[in-house]
């Protein structure tokens, strides 16, 4: 179940409320075991939704869960936002690392609910209205205590966005897209994005492409109070967002060493053991690392995408880290327990390097294509080294599509046992001196393959070409 709580105290919770009852048919009943006051009185129905209303503001009503039915899987703010950002959608989770200067408790997060944002983020998109932006936030405020994942689901960022239908109705339709995660409890209605995972509330993963709790979520530190490092990673790549605390909410926290357990509260309320941290802040990501999760860069994250990371954790133990210029190839269906069957081999550099020269993207595309993963310099730009393929017949047809890419600037590149050999007639710049061609305009045109006519004598290309043989071994 879904529970969605609305605040009168809140104009925006309120019109969003409207919102929704106007969206879909809700069963009314009447819940007399609670005062109006406090979420009893009229309840509204629509599975998986249950709606119930509040007197207080959202951010004081602390165990707002135990006012359902049944415990929620999930709960759902209905709130506004205050600031001076103009028209935004946003959401984030709530909870405070360090002083409760705004509901809550002091040093508590409550239960985040990353791939619900996940799914409201992608709903915001598509459905806010023109000169809207789309947004998400750092854990700032009360409660900590809900009872149940939860998160806030805002409508701002001012008075006449509170009144704006067409912002409250886009923040409904946001709230009532989450039903796909009761619906399945895998994958979006669209089946493009797997909006819970393998240690959810709500369901289990089953082999779709977004993890969004456990294994795929990172904790962020660092930034401000808008969070669009954050957000990029939720909207790019098959990761979600769990707490995030902003530079002020570090510094409110205090010494990492002396708040160890918030910092272990932010993995568990988010069900992550990554982080990813934004600035330099080495006795933060030292206590991280102590606590036994690992900070990771969003260079890791692009890279390690939805593979398994057990098979990922293999190939940095056998080839390096992507901090030291490991990148990973579309043989993904690779996966640590195939551990017996694959083999890392010495890349052909030469052979690469050659193909390379003559087309650079198809030369990456190749490598990409057949290898589980490989070693590069220069910042992840230039292929060199070893490389882990699922098998000997992948180094094979590497190598074979290769020589393709090289074979554009040969005249015959054939393979030869352990050997590529690339053979072409060439321009002999030394022979071309010896006809005497001189530097400048008809040098160039003999290079080019025209001929050209130095003091009477006419020199043909044919004269200053000779015939090169490359040998590469493999």
């Amino acid at each position: 179940m879904i529970a969605i709580v609305v605040s009168r105290a809140d104009e925006a919770s309120e019109h969003v409320g409207e919102r929704l009852l106007d969206r879909v048919d809700w069963e009314r009943t009447v819940d007399e075991s609670r005062p109006d006051a406090a979420g009893g009185g009229d309840v509204y129905v629509h599975d998986p939704f249950e709606l119930r209303t509040f007197d207080d503001l959202h951010l004081e009503l602390d165990d707002a869960a135990e006012a359902f039915s049944t415990t929620p899987g999930l709960l759902a703010f209905a709130s506004r936002h205050s600031g001076d950002t103009g028209p935004l959608l946003t959401a984030h989770f709530t909870g405070n690392f360090g002083p409760a200067e705004y509901g809550g408790d002091d040093d508590a997060l409550a239960t985040a609910a990353p791939g619900a944002q996940a799914a409201l983020v992608d709903s915001f998109v598509e459905y806010a209205p023109e000169g809207y932006e789309v947004g998400m936030e750092c854990t700032h405020h009360g409660p900590s205590a809900v009872g149940c994942p939860s998160l806030f689901v805002e409508l701002g960022s001012g008075e006449t966005e509170w009144r704006d239908p067409d912002g409250a109705s886009a923040v409904a339709k946001a709230i009532l897209d989450l039903a796909a995660l009761a619906e399945s409890g895998n994958e979006r209605s669209d089946g493009e994005r797997s909006v819970m995972g393998e240690r959810s509330v709500m369901g289990e993963r089953s082999g779709s492409e977004r993890s969004v709790t456990g294994d795929r979520t990172v904790v962020g530190f660092g930034g401000g109070h808008y969070v669009p490092r954050f957000e990029r990673v939720v909207r790019e790549t098959p990761w979600t967002v769990g707490h995030v605390a902003a530079d002020w909410g570090l510094d409110a926290m205090g010494d990492p060493g002396e708040h160890r357990g918030v910092l272990d509260r932010a993995f568990e309320a988010s069900d992550a053991e990554h982080a990813l941290v934004e600035g330099t802040r080495p006795d933060l990501e030292a206590v991280v690392e102590d606590l036994g999760y690992r900070v990771v860069s969003e260079t890791w994250l692009r890279e390690v995408a939805d593979r398994d990371l057990e098979a990922v954790a293999a190939v940095e133990d056998e080839l390096g880290s992507v901090a030291d210029g490991v990148r990973f190839g579309d043989r993904r269906r690779w996966t640590a327990g195939d551990a017996d069957d694959w083999v890392t081999r010495a890349l052909p550099d030469a052979l690469v390097e050659t193909a390379r020269s003559v087309d650079a993207d198809r030369t990456r595309t190749v490598v990409e294509t057949e290898t589980v993963a490989f070693q590069t310099r220069n910042g992840g730009s230039q292929v060199q080294g070893r490389a882990a393929f699922p098998d000997a017949d992948a180094y094979d047809a590497l190598v074979d599509a290769l020589v393709d890419v090289v074979a554009e600037d040969y005249d015959a590149v054939r393979r030869d046992g352990d050997r590529v050999v690339a053979s072409k007639e060439a321009f002999d710049p030394r022979r071309a001196h010896q006809e005497g061609v001189p530097e400048g305009p008809k040098f160039g045109r003999l290079a080019g393959g025209e001929a050209v006519t130095v003091d009477g004598d006419r020199v043909r290309p044919e004269d200053v070409t000779t015939h090169r043989e490359d040998v590469f071994e493999i």
